[in-house]
């Protein structure tokens, strides 16, 4: 048998060594560059792709539930760039190198899919979602024309259509974007093209002074967005809220009235569905009386909230959404599609958005194509290149149907109630508000601090308590939980529920752990 395996290996070698000098006797070159046959060892990249997933799903995917898992492995930033060995060199590294590179980048990675990473208005993992964002990593698509992107279009096209019905709508337009904030400007130029068409062509030249409306409790994007448009934020009103956080209709009333008489232009109110500490909902319908009394595009950022649609029992803090002219909802939060997923979903159904950003590439979106142009969409966004972030969404819809989203959003708020029900019980812990939503904001008072007389010194020290419990957490990388200072409040930590790995065990463990971390302070 040895004897059998020798020959057949020399037969094979000599077949090899023919086939490069028939190659190189064919080789044809240009610029001394050799065009004969592909550059790459599709072999052995198929076995790195192979090895890599391997990591990926012993380290990632099969620890993502794991509680005895660090949720973070905390390095100061020059120590982890040497640990990464950052530097890129002439000469490639090898296989083995690169998987060990892999194995690091996991390891001192936060854990986003931890059961106790409360940080950010998106946690946990969901394995459809996953699924499908492996899938389109591996095509590699761009939305923007019905002839490279066909599936992708279909599926963005459908789940946009099941989005607005849940707003309420009988019809309308949207599109996906990278993110809320841009799903947020996009609705504050297309208010604005609404309100002057002309400023496509023509610019800012000549307008009068605009003058948009939005909550002192909205995101920062608002502010973002005017400048990045050129309205300027001295030009965004920013409305009082009520001691919850939503914005008081009355107050909004006096500023467009204040706007009109200084001579400015009002075009647009934004507002929110869900507020990124609080978790404040806006008056929705009051809002839409104003807007429509005076004539101004009404924009719910729904992108931390929307997902409450989802909820027959909670749909309620979103009443009045369907007179929105434009609403932000992000299935990448609440909803784990994975980021990011992020719809700006239109009423108007007379092409607005299209009007308001086609630029007519011929390259592109020509006009005698052989199917139905319509579907090329693409021109309809600000990008050339678009990911088919629709697709994560209606894989996971699909696997979970619209009950089993539902169950998510109804367990993620059933657990936030559970939480402040257990910090109430507890002493030294102090709630900021009662929720209305998953935010859970409230302040831990340790030992030495609970017999103090409440005064700008109590409240200065105990400013300075989260911060230090939050560096010991991350340090220990037993959770992972935010803080901030807040409309006048010193700093207090903001729990948000979100994943379905989240257990009542772990909210108990959350304030466990808080006081473990703290009983020194």
């Amino acid at each position: 048998m040895e004897h059998f395996r020798r020959e057949f290996l020399v037969d094979k070698v000599g077949i090899c060594k023919q086939e490069m000098a028939q190659k190189k006797k064919n080789a044809v070159l240009v610029d001394g560059v050799i065009l004969n046959g592909p550059i790459t060892d599709s072999k052995a990249g198929e076995k790195f792709v192979e090895e890599a997933f391997k990591v990926i799903m012993e380290e990632v995917i099969q620890k993502a539930d794991d509680i005895t898992q660090k949720v973070c492995e905390w390095r100061a930033p020059e120590t982890l760039k040497q640990i990464l060995d950052l530097e890129m060199r002439d000469t490639g590294e090898s296989h083995q190198k690169l998987l060990q590179l892999c194995q690091d980048v996991i390891q001192y990675s936060v854990k986003t899919s931890h059961p106790r990473f409360f940080n950010q208005l998106y946690a946990g993992i969901d394995y459809y979602s996953l699924v499908a964002r492996f899938i389109t990593e591996a095509l590699n698509p761009s939305v923007y024309t019905y002839e490279v992107s066909p599936v992708f279009l279909l599926v963005e096209e459908a789940v946009i259509k099941k989005m607005i019905e849940f707003i309420g709508w009988e019809e309308g337009d949207g599109i996906f974007n990278p993110g809320g904030s841009v799903s947020n400007m996009y609705a504050m130029n297309l208010a604005r093209y609404k309100f002057c068409p002309e400023i496509k062509e023509k610019g800012l030249s000549g307008l009068p002074r605009l003058v948009l409306f939005t909550s002192e409790e909205c995101h920062y994007s608002m502010k973002k967005a005017a400048a990045f448009l050129g309205i300027g934020t001295e030009n965004v009103y920013f409305i009082k809220t009520d001691e919850r956080g939503k914005m008081i209709p009355e107050e909004l009333e006096k500023q467009v009235q204040r706007a009109r008489k200084e001579g400015s232009a009002p075009f647009l109110v934004c507002a929110t569905a869900g507020t990124t500490v609080l978790g404040a909902f806006d008056p929705l319908d009051k809002i839409a009386d104003i807007c429509e009394k005076h004539g101004l595009w009404f924009h719910v950022d729904a992108s931390w909230g929307g997902s409450a649609l989802i909820s027959r029992k909670h749909c309620r803090l979103l009443h009045g959404i369907h007179r929105a002219d434009s609403v932000a909802w992000n299935p990448h939060k609440m909803l784990l599609a994975g980021i990011q997923c992020c719809a700006l979903l239109v009423k108007d159904n007379s092409d607005l958005l299209k009007k308001c950003y086609s630029a007519k590439a011929a390259y592109l979106f020509q006009q005698d194509k052989f199917y139905d142009v319509s579907y090329d969409t693409g021109d309809k966004s600000i990008q050339c290149s678009r990911r088919p972030d629709a697709f994560k969404f209606w894989l996971m819809w699909k696997a979970l149907g619209t009950t089993g989203l539902e169950e998510r959003v109804n367990r993620a708020l059933a657990l936030a109630r559970y939480l402040v029900e257990e910090i109430k019980k507890r002493e030294g812990f102090q709630l900021l508000l009662e929720p209305e939503y998953a935010n859970v904001c409230f302040w831990y008072i340790p030992p030495s601090l609970r017999q103090m007389e409440d005064g700008p010194e109590f409240w200065q020290k105990l400013h300075q308590v989260a911060p230090i419990i939050k560096e010991r957490m991350m340090k220990k990388g037993s959770m992972m939980l935010g803080y901030q200072p807040h409309q006048g409040k010193v700093n207090f930590f903001r729990q948000v529920v979100i994943s379905p790995h989240v257990s009542r065990e772990d909210m108990d463990f959350l304030l466990d752990e808080i006081e473990l971390l703290a009983k020194d302070l």
